[in-house]
């Protein structure tokens, strides 16, 4: 049964539509995305294991850091056993990952939730993310950017449904919870029930992915796609290049610390969304915005994040990669100050400057892959892909760090006010400047190291590790 899985048996047959790929992408991205809404019941955590902000942020920089690593380490693995049998694998890590992590809250051991969520879901999610990225790509030669934000803008949208489905459960598990209440946190128990009941759920929603993945024949192009058109463009080249030759560019690495900033300055900020916007609005102890409002800003955060990544890139198809990035990170720097300094002044303020802000995040994301298919073609893309997003890893890490860092100096959670945040707002205008200046440099990749030409177009579903060999000569 396991047979059906291999690459042999997912290649589409003629006149297949290559829209019906889009929807299998969606399933898996959807389900992992799920990630983005940890901030609903991040408050319980803390309740439950009695610790700092700190300690249970780390669960989700765990989460992120294991995404970036997984999808490195394993991105030629995707490429040559192809997205069905990478779908399958994401689905198991990340459905054990619940099942471990609620017993790690059932028993009161925060390492088993570190070890549940944070590391077995984490390699769920890095192999989940790129395992449609690739076959996307190669469906849709003509629009890379559309492609990618199709799949993608499910990532960011899975907190859209996650949220309000996590404070519906743990209402039913714990009828004294009360998301109307900014005091109310869940029980222990009602915890565990929301993460085997998400982890079984996920499961069966992410097979049908699986079931539906399919990739083009070796010599499949779009009807009238001409490749000559595409070297037309800036930044873009008909060439390809091996994971393993991308790693010796410049524009590789520059590409690495655009990802890294424009991800550290809004990642911070996602995974404290929740609080953060009750903590902004709090005037002598008490808050002007509900748990139920702010899961509900959550909610909407996920939505413009979701269509920012569709929006967005699909804009980059027109106007190109690289002034697209510059709106990201130039305007992106404009706005976390206009948070910092006039946030506080209206709730719709507030919510606007951060719904904008997560468009550009999310828009980064969907983005990077089509920017990698115009540097280094799409020969290794899902693997070169994978290794850059050991920048996700990194700022998983230091987006958190840095808030929680800055929030944890201040005072206890549901005591903070607006000025708590502003040290950790101008330190993100700052990371965005670097991130701004990195974009600028980058440059077309030299033909020394693109791979001999093979007569093609660039689409054709060649074995990785042939080119993986070619990176050593």
């Amino acid at each position: 049964m396991l047979s059906a899985l291999d690459r042999r048996h997912t290649v589409a047959p003629p006149g297949y539509s290559r829209w019906l790929i889009p929807p299998a992408a969606l399933a898996i991205h959807l389900c992992i995305g799920q990630v983005y809404a940890t901030s609903v019941y991040k408050n319980s955590l803390i309740a439950h294991f009695d610790v700092s902000q700190t300690a249970i942020g780390v669960i989700f920089s765990i989460a992120i850091v294991m995404l970036g690593l997984s999808a490195a380490v394993a991105g030629t693995w995707v490429e040559a056993n192809g997205p069905r049998k990478a779908m399958f694998v994401s689905a198991c890590f990340w459905a054990a990952g619940f099942l471990v992590g609620s017993l790690g809250i059932a028993t009161k051991q925060l390492w088993l939730l570190y070890l549940g969520y944070g590391l077995l879901g984490g390699i769920g999610l890095g192999i989940g993310y790129i395992s449609p990225v690739s076959t996307l790509i190669k469906w849709f030669p003509d629009r890379p950017g559309l492609a990618t934000g199709l799949a993608i803008m499910g990532f960011g949208g899975g907190a859209m449904v996650a949220s309000p489905l996590s404070r519906q459960l743990l209402s039913f598990y714990d009828p004294a919870y009360d998301p109307s209440n900014a005091g109310s946190t869940a029980s222990g128990n009602a915890l565990v029930w929301l993460f085997v009941t998400l982890g079984l759920g996920y499961f069966v929603i992410m097979m049908f992915g699986v079931a539906n993945v399919r990739v083009p024949a070796p010599d499949w192009r779009p009807a009238g796609f001409d490749p000559a058109t595409v070297a037309a463009k800036p930044l873009v080249t008909t060439a390809n290049v091996s994971a393993a030759n991308a790693l010796k560019t410049r524009s590789f690495w520059l590409l690495w610390v655009v990802l890294f900033c424009n991800v550290t300055a809004g990642i911070g900020i996602l995974e404290q969304a929740s609080p953060m916007i009750q903590d902004f609005f709090r005037d002598n102890g008490t808050s002007a915005v509900s748990v139920a409002a702010a899961g509900g800003f959550v909610g909407l955060l996920s939505l413009f994040n979701m269509a920012g990544r569709f929006a967005w890139s699909s804009t980059s198809d027109v106007i190109g990669r690289k002034p697209i990035y510059l709106v990201y990170l130039g305007v992106g720097m404009v706005l976390y100050a206009l948070l910092a300094l006039v946030g506080q002044t209206a709730t719709a303020l507030f919510v606007l400057l951060a719904c904008v802000i997560l468009s550009f995040y999310g828009g980064g994301f969907a983005t990077v892959p089509a920017y990698l298919r115009d540097l280094f073609g799409t020969y290794q893309v899902g693997a070169i892909h994978g290794r850059l997003l050991t920048a996700w890893s990194a700022a998983g890490i230091a987006g958190p760090l840095i808030v929680n860092g800055f929030l944890d100096a201040q005072g206890e959670p549901g005591t903070l006010t607006a000025a708590a945040y502003r040290p950790a707002l101008f330190t993100m205008v700052g990371v965005l400047a670097v991130g701004f200046v990195a974009n600028l440099l980058i440059k077309a990749v030299p033909e020394r190291y693109h791979e001999p030409a093979t007569g093609g177009d660039g689409n054709e579903d060649t074995a990785p590790v042939a080119a993986e060999r070619s990176g050593t000569r």
